[in-house]
């Protein structure tokens, strides 16, 4: 009846076996896992078909224990190289691949040398000193505690292997675990009852028990997709990313993503991407265009350890991203490729409304500096226009007085000569106001167009102390402060640059330290010119009271003001840029609590 039941029970697993193998073998795509696996089910089926085929001729032929033990040993060959191959599986699940060199070689010479030792049992005896189909009747050899020790235990480490990782990536009661529990009690429990003779079995049950442990390793692998790259625990954590991911395998098949990138690419069923080609899905969706730049990345990815990155807009989903592609590596060998999608639309519409504020606060400052600068043209103006209009007058009484005398013949050649020379002086005054004006108009249509403006020119330290003069001195006039100018440089070296742009810089110095002295009257502001090293130096110096700690930190970094609401802080932000971008200068400070602070511009000169 046992012997029936058993018969039974090897045809069932020879049958499930090969049914798993079929399986795995129209499968498309292959990897070391399933390959491995595919060695196991095939020395499984050799096991257990030999088997039967030991059983059929005992019982139907009555074979001698002698064409047993031969039987025995053809199928040792899957039951000695089957727990090699299980420790292998083990390996590959725990690290996704290796890398085979000839260290793993070593692992079979046990297993040949057992080989070899059955097919010559009957002269040494050092397998078996009596052989049995029934475990309970056998007597082993000496050699044979070798080669239980050396199968049981590498078995033992594939199965911990396969058992530790399952739980680690999934749980202890998830399906696939349970499966991979089960599986591995079957041939220990079967091994612990022909060891201790709790139940008299014969050899054909531990074939038979290791069958078993195939189907349900066979079930959690790949029934339960359980080679997954990212385990469930971790799972429900790279769901909650605000980026999306795929991880994609060597030959490009899409093993996992996260439930962002299904959201963000609006893939409504995940079953018809896992296990898809990534460049085929890609050819049958919206995106294909939009992909291109990464799908050249793919394949340079794999053979080196460099990130790609770039910046890509898919249009189907109107959404900027920074994408990064990484290969997988683990002991040089690739494992696969991340594609990073890190969703920055919000990014570039919080820089466009900053960059937009920007322009409203350039475009408030110009204005200001447009007042300042009517109100120092006005003022500049004024005193000229009066004086010329002063001199016409004179004019015209000297030309009232000339064509009078004319024919009056008390006026002699003398007194034509003296209304000439005072018509002279005037028209001398008249030219000198005019060039006056010219200047002003001059430095006033920089000033108007200097954010515009980009020739490349040079100009001199004296050009530049007569602009700066003739726009400040409205300003300083009303504050009633003066400005002590120290030029102990020779004025006529040349600067390379705008020469408005570096006078926009200074004059918005002078009137911060104008503004400094909240008020004050009577007060100095020294503005000198030295030269260090290949630096011409302008220094603004006032004696204020010093900039507060916390503007300090920041002062250059960012837009910051000691004005509170009447400032922006825009001004010395862009006169930084201004002289570190047209000039390739730098500006420094040095400031003193109490006492007061000065500004230095640095302005390179060959």
């Amino acid at each position: 009846m046992l012997e029936n039941i058993i018969l039974i029970l090897l045809i069932i697993s020879v049958f499930a076996l090969s049914l798993i193998l079929v399986l795995l073998k129209k499968q498309k795509k292959d990897n070391q896992i399933k390959k491995i696996f595919k060695i196991i089910i095939g020395l499984a089926i050799w096991w257990v078909l030999l088997e039967l085929l030991q059983l059929i001729l005992h019982n139907n032929f009555n074979a001698s224990t002698k064409y047993d033990i031969y039987f025995e040993t053809f199928a040792s060959i899957g039951k000695c190289f089957m727990p090699v191959f299980i420790f292998l599986l083990g390996l590959v699940f725990a690290r996704t691949k290796i890398q085979f060199n000839k260290k793993y070689y070593l692992l079979f010479i046990i297993p040949t040398l057992t080989i070899i030792l059955m097919l010559t049992n009957e002269w040494h005896h050092l397998v078996y000193a009596h052989y049995s189909v029934y475990t309970y009747q056998a007597v082993l050899g000496p050699y044979a505690i070798i080669h239980q020790l050396y199968s049981y235990g590498i078995l033992a480490l594939g199965m911990i292997f396969l058992l530790f990782y399952s739980i680690k990536n999934s749980g202890f009661f998830s399906k696939q675990s349970i499966l991979f529990i089960l599986g591995t009690l079957m041939p220990v429990i079967v091994n612990v009852l022909e060891t201790y003779k709790i139940v008299e079995l014969p050899v054909y049950s531990t074939p038979i028990s290791f069958a078993v442990a195939v189907v349900f390793y066979a079930l959690a692998i790949f029934k339960f997709d359980f080679i997954r790259v990212t385990p469930i625990a971790l799972q429900r954590i790279v769901d909650r990313m605000s980026d999306s991911y795929i991880v994609l395998g060597d030959d490009l098949e899409i093993i996992d993503f996260n439930k962002t990138f299904l959201t963000t690419f609006k893939v409504k069923n995940e079953t018809s991407l896992r296990g898809k080609n990534f460049e085929e899905v890609l050819h049958g969706s919206n995106f294909y265009n939009d992909f291109k730049k990464a799908e050249k990345r793919l394949i340079e990815v794999k053979t080196t350890n460099k990130t790609f990155y770039f910046e890509l807009y898919i249009n189907e989903v109107h959404k900027y991203f920074n994408v990064e592609i990484n290969s997988i590596l683990s002991k040089g060998q690739s494992l696969g490729t991340l594609i990073l999608f890190k969703d920055i639309t919000q990014h570039k519409r919080d820089i466009q409304t900053i960059k937009d504020t920007q322009d409203s606060l350039m475009e408030s400052e110009r204005l200001s500096s447009l007042g300042q600068l009517i109100g120092g043209i006005a003022h500049n103006l004024k005193t000229p226009i009066m004086s010329i209009a002063g001199a016409a007058e004179g004019l015209t009484d000297l030309v009232k007085e000339y064509d009078e005398s004319i024919d009056d013949p008390t006026v002699n050649s003398k007194d034509h000569h003296e209304i000439a020379q005072d018509m002279s002086k005037w028209i001398v005054k008249i030219k000198e106001y005019s060039e006056y004006m010219s200047d002003v108009i001059t430095a006033v249509k920089g000033q108007a167009v200097v954010m515009a403006n980009e020739d490349d020119i040079t100009f001199t330290v004296s050009e530049l102390v007569k602009r700066i003069n003739i726009l400040m001195k409205h300003e300083l006039k009303n504050a009633i402060i003066n400005l002590d100018i120290d030029c102990k440089i020779d004025d006529n070296i040349q600067i390379h640059g705008d020469v408005n742009n570096l006078v926009q810089v200074i004059n918005n110095m002078i009137s911060n330290a104008i503004q400094a002295y909240n008020g004050k009257t009577n007060e100095t502001i020294k503005f000198v010119i030295d030269k260090e090293e290949n630096n011409v130096v302008f220094s603004i110096e006032d004696r204020a009271g010093g900039l507060p700690e916390k503007v300090k930190t920041k002062l250059f970094k960012e837009m910051i003001t000691t004005k509170g609401k009447n400032g922006t802080g825009l001004g010395l932000y862009m006169s930084y840029s201004t002289i570190k971008a047209h000039f390739n200068g730098n500006i420094t400070f040095e400031t003193e609590a109490g006492v007061g602070t000065k500004f230095n511009i640095l302005i390179p000169v060959e």
